[in-house]
């Protein structure tokens, strides 16, 4: 017996003439992401993606895991593959669906019948199919409300597939079919999220992280290629620069006035990240940023933050409370990361009393004082890279 990954593309289906080119990219990341678990034919119709393993030994539950994480897809499944023959469709049927519906009390069955030339009709299928089961698994009952299981038979073009429900998958974009941006990434919650949220409408991600040694430790830059990492298992491998920052914040906390010192570091690292994004062409810069959420995201200090760039500025948590930010944190296994105690430099040198409502001219005035041109000419000198997969 033959068994496949059928894969359901979502919102793919609503890009019209360009819908192909979109499900070509998400084919290349799905076939990215199997090649460890060893040869696969992929092929495509009907708004489905067809995975058929060529090596016996397939993994077919890592493989699921994997499709989990893979923007683009909306559902996933296992399938059995029987000919178009309603006899060997239930004797396929039987004999697939037994350890699926062993557990199960109730069930009920589906058919999709796309091929219109199939001798029996939607309704006769699940008939036959149904009645199949029953004398098979006489502890089930009919459910069509409320079942525990689903069988769904689909008759397409080549062949009659089998299956007991699907997996739901990550949903979004494929990774690559949005562009290129930036994220400013550091050791807290909002920024993974950010990531991951700019990646799943189908962005590909490049990391700026800034590290001020001996006020942060190596600890602190683990915790956040770690942070990435989780990330990297739904996009495509990130390029993290890591910039050496502590020059800049000495010089900020010696010239400065001691409100302005969060204001005019994050200027610096908007004008240091927007210099690597167009370095790697990337579109924009992502930062973790939540209107309220400290005082240095308010409105008046974002306007001021901003006013340093001209590529445009994302901020996806920008509405989402700490819960909603956490939710999808615990999501995507990065909560219990992003608590470690390893701060940033950001939390290090955060002023007692902070201006919440900034005026540009003053803050500009205050940095006057300080070589900007040269401090990010000597940062981005000093810049190490990764790769995080």
């Amino acid at each position: 017996m033959k068994e496949i990954l059928l894969i359901k593309n979502g919102e793919l289906a609503l890009k019209g003439l360009n819908r192909a080119s979109f499900e070509d990219v998400l084919i290349k990341n799905i076939r990215r992401r199997l090649s460890s678990l060893g040869e696969v034919e992929i092929s495509k119709a009907q708004s489905t993606i067809y995975i058929e393993p060529r090596d016996e030994g397939f993994d077919f539950e890592e493989a699921l895991c994997r499709m989990s994480k893979i923007f683009g897809i909306a559902a996933f499944s296992r399938a059995a593959v029987a000919k178009k023959d309603i006899d060997e469709i239930l004797r396929t049927s039987i004999e697939y669906l037994g350890d699926q519906l062993g557990g199960a009390k109730t069930f009920k069955v589906e058919a999709k019948r796309s091929d219109k030339s199939f001798a029996l009709k939607s309704p006769e299928i699940c008939k036959e199919v149904g009645a199949a089961i029953l004398r098979a698994y006489p502890h089930l009952r009919v459910d069509v409300y409320n079942p525990d299981k689903l069988v769904v038979v689909e008759i397409r073009d080549y062949a009659a597939y089998i299956r007991c429900g699907q997996l739901k998958g990550a949903g979004g974009m494929p990774v690559g079919t949005g562009g290129r941006a930036t994220v400013l990434i550091s050791g807290g919650i909002d920024s993974p999220v950010a990531a991951w949220m700019m990646s799943k409408r189908g962005i590909r991600l490049d990391a700026v992280h800034f590290a001020s040694p001996p006020y942060t430790s190596m600890r602190a830059e683990l915790k956040v290629k770690k942070l990435l990492s989780k990330v990297a298992e739904y996009s495509t491998t990130i390029n993290l620069a890591i910039v050496p920052f502590t020059e800049i914040q000495d010089e900020i906390a010696k010239k400065c006035k001691e409100e302005y010192f969060t204001l005019i570091m994050r200027r610096f690292m908007m004008r240091i990240a927007q210099r690597m994004a167009l370095r790697n062409k990337s579109g924009a810069l992502i930062t973790g940023e939540s209107v309220g959420q400290v005082a240095s995201q308010t409105l008046p200090a974002l306007a001021v933050t901003d006013s340093v760039c001209n590529l445009p500025v994302l901020r996806p948590v920008i509405g989402m409370d700490k819960e909603e930010i956490i939710k999808i944190s615990r999501a995507i296994d990065a909560f219990d990361i992003s608590i470690e105690p390893y701060e940033d430099c950001c939390t290090v040198f955060t002023p007692k009393h902070p201006k919440t409502r900034p005026e540009l001219e003053k803050c500009v005035v205050e940095e006057s004082t300080l070589d900007i041109e040269g401090l990010v000419e000597r940062a981005i000198a000093g810049v190490r890279y990764e790769q995080i997969d």
